[in-house]
């Protein structure tokens, strides 16, 4: 079985991830449980052919460095998809989760109308917590389509990997990849404020660097959005304290 036909399988079943490995058929999660699909299981020479054809010269450097590699992966007509490839056993797997083409709107997605006054702010930090599979990425791609619709800015997304693909309107984007457009987060928030950006977009938080320059662009009169791995506003705010060193603390 082809990748492409697992993908539109997966899409056509509504499943929100795909979870491929060797030795066992692939698996669909649907409704927070990992189904098997009726097939024969995959072989460790398919999988690694499967995988192989879709790793770009760079990824697939960063693959054997690290063992394992954040990206995006696109059929058309179909569906964009989040992957991860890493290695288990010595072999390597994947889990993509489904990114709908369609960025849906705040009314879509049910969320509160004051979400939608967070995109007038003129500067400031807005964060999107939650746990995996929240829907902080989708929140996050509605609001900043939003900003698109109504605001004449230029936008600056930095993701690992890019998920949702904004269009200009009103706003110009210029979306930044981790690994194929910068380096690093932190490299890309460095260079960003000399591309004269009005709202930049962090897909997630993940170190001290990152977040004390993620505040410092919030402070400096821009309108930051990014997300963080918690649970409250609470539990937020004690994760960035905690980042820093105990002598920056206070």
């Amino acid at each position: 079985m082809e990748l492409n036909e697992l993908l539109m399988f997966m899409t056509k079943k509504g499943a929100s991830d795909l979870h491929i490995k060797p030795m066992r058929p692939p698996l669909l999660r649907i409704q927070g449980k990992l189904i098997p699909i009726k097939a024969n299981p995959l072989q460790p020479e398919e999988v690694e052919q499967m995988l192989n054809d879709i790793l770009k010269p760079g990824q697939r450097a960063r693959f054997d460095e690290k063992q394992a590699v954040d990206m995006g992966y696109g059929v058309p007509g179909v569906a964009r998809f989040r992957c991860n490839i890493f290695l288990q056993r010595g072999t390597m797997a994947a889990v993509f989760r489904r990114v709908p083409f369609e960025i849906q709107g705040i009314e879509d997605l049910n969320l509160p109308d004051v979400i939608s006054s967070f995109t007038d702010y003129p500067s400031g930090l807005v964060l999107v917590t939650g746990p995996t599979g929240s829907g902080k990425s989708t929140s996050l791609a509605a609001m900043i389509n939003l900003i698109a619709r109504a605001r004449q800015c230029h936008v600056v997304t930095i993701e690992d990997p890019i998920e949702f693909l904004f269009q200009d309107d009103k706003a110009t984007i210029s979306q930044r990849e981790v690994g194929t457009d910068t380096p690093t987060f932190h490299e890309a928030l460095r260079n960003c404020m000399r591309q004269d950006p009005d709202v930049i977009m962090v897909g997630e938080m993940r170190d001290l660097e990152t977040m004390s320059t993620a505040i410092t662009a919030a402070e400096t009169g821009h309108l930051v959005f990014s997300t963080l791995h918690t649970n409250n506003a609470a539990q937020t705010v004690d994760r960035i304290i905690d980042a820093y060193p105990a002598d920056q603390q206070l």
